[in-house]
């Protein structure tokens, strides 16, 4: 493929991995996989891993999709995500992630916003077929020309993807690499709607440069990811730290512990990625004990203002890095405190890693004239929170500050200086890793009818719970499966009968 001389792409660093050494272990699937998506789990090396990515790569080249188009990508935390993920890539394509949540009303929602061309689906996930919800959400929306997925029993009409397939490449129809090309979209909840956030490669390496040097992650690292693959956080934090480390990715499905624990042991894996508040919780149970290969803990909070307050990291043997997470916009981490303690989070520029003087700088941390958190920097993609309507200048120039404003309210502490973040945005719920703007609770409960009701209440380890009240809660969660919507929402209407 033809190269220029800018940053590299993130198919130039699985490149750049693969010519060093092809046969060292590159991706492992979750131990229950089976269980998950019916098929078995597979360990590939750096040299399968690329005939696999070549062969989905000639297989969206020959169905026409035209280079620069958008690919939306619904599939588990299985081996499959990563190799989609590179295929696109080099295929000249735009991966736009879905949560595996979302159903067919929020899948139709996203394609149109992106106008994607093509989806890839897993057949079934944990029971639930997601195949059909893909051809679903395919007949609504008119830029749709290709549905193909994974696994068996696929419905007719969608082309299965074999990993295994012997395909090549016709080289001439490769786009030169060029790393300030869009690479992925995601989506963000606003008080407004749904916002869809593209970034470039660039982007997405300053993001896991944050954390992986910050974190101290070796060099060949072995790497277990329990985060669901469908955010820029969860991308940067698994897929791409795996690409900067150059060593192997352990993929799970969340959540089993002991499945979790089970495989960290089998794979000898070094750095466990996870949700924050499990991680603290695994380390007070002596869970993560039972691992003497662990040495580095990634905890991501998606509640940030939680951080401050959350118990100390108990576990001596393991090192604890913070990673604070703003919904689409951006991200920083930050290492725990000798004593386990959160460390402080200062206002401006923040380097990577902190104590070492020519580190280069991850980004800048602002304190808005609105009392809320900015943040600038490479992975900021300041331009898509601008809007159209953005103010200018006397002279028609963008006056828009230079970033973006993410909505947690925060102060700083006359004490220490230390910037504390004491609120989430106005507008928007947080239900663990799925976020939504809190209008929609209204809009939905009033389609159930006068006498139903649903709220979210604050919830100590994912943000909100839902809760719901309809006089016939059984055909609420009817109507709202008929509605296209995500099980959260659902099974808020659940029954909740009492036994002594």
């Amino acid at each position: 493929m033809l190269q220029n001389n800018s940053s590299p792409t993130l198919d130039e660093l699985f490149d750049r991995i693969l010519v060093r050494q092809p046969d060292r272990p590159a991706l492992i699937d979750p131990p229950d996989k089976l269980r998950v998506t019916g098929q078995p789990p597979q360990h590939l090396t750096f040299a399968q891993a690329d005939r696999a990515v070549s062969a989905l790569a000639a297989h969206f080249i020959e169905a026409g999709l035209p280079a620069n188009s958008i690919i939306a990508v619904q599939l588990p935390n299985t081996i499959e995500l990563a190799l989609t993920v590179l295929a696109a890539h080099r295929a000249g394509l735009i991966v736009a992630l879905l949560p595996q949540l979302w159903r067919q009303a929020e899948l139709a929602v996203a394609i149109n916003r992106t106008g994607a061309r093509a989806i890839v689906a897993m057949g079934s996930i944990d029971g639930v077929n997601h195949a059909d919800l893909a051809m679903n959400a395919a007949a609504e929306v008119f830029s749709v020309r290709h549905v193909c997925g994974f696994g068996g029993n696929l419905p007719e009409g969608m082309v299965p993807l074999d990993i295994a397939a012997e395909r090549t490449i016709d080289r001439s129809r490769l786009m030169i690499r060029d790393s300030r090309r869009a690479a992925l979209v995601t989506f963000e909840a606003s008080g407004s709607g749904f916002l869809a956030v593209p970034r470039t490669h660039v982007n997405l390496i300053a993001a896991g440069l944050a954390i992986f040097l910050e974190s101290g992650l070796p060099q060949n690292a072995t790497i277990l990811s329990a985060l669901a693959p469908s955010s820029f956080a969860g991308l940067t934090s698994s897929f791409v730290m795996w690409l900067l480390s150059g060593g192997a990715l352990a993929m799970h499905h969340p959540f089993d512990e002991n499945v979790l624990v089970r495989q960290m042991e089998a794979e000898r894996c070094d750095t466990l990625v996870a949700p924050a508040s499990l991680a603290l919780r695994m380390a007070e149970t002596g869970a993560l004990s039972a691992v003497p290969s662990l040495r580095h803990v990634v905890g991501l909070w998606r509640v940030p203002e939680q951080v401050g307050s959350s118990e100390p990291w108990s576990d001596r043997e393991r090192q604890m890095t913070d990673v604070y997470l703003f919904g689409e916009a951006g991200l920083f981490a930050s290492r725990r405190a000798e004593d386990g303690s959160p460390a402080p989070i200062m206002p401006g520029p923040y380097r990577t890693p902190p104590q070492v003087p020519i580190s280069s700088t991850a980004g800048e941390i602002v304190l808005t004239p609105n009392g809320t958190l900015g943040l600038r920097g490479p992975m900021v993609p300041i331009a898509v929170y601008a809007g159209p309507d953005s103010p200018t200048d006397a002279f028609g120039m963008p006056s828009q500050p230079d970033y973006v404003d993410t909505g947690y309210a925060a102060r700083i502490d006359r004490a220490s200086g230390a910037i504390a973040i004491t609120a989430p945005p106005a507008g928007v719920m947080a239900v663990g890793g799925y976020r939504f703007p809190a209008q929609d609770l209204q809009e939905w409960a009033r389609r159930l009818g006068p006498n139903a009701m649903l709220t979210a209440l604050p919830d100590r380890l994912s943000g909100h719970r839902l809760a719901g009240r309809a006089g016939d809660n059984a055909r609420a969660r009817e109507a709202l499966k008929e509605l296209g919507l995500n099980p959260l929402m659902v099974e808020a209407f659940r029954d909740r009968s009492v036994t002594g």
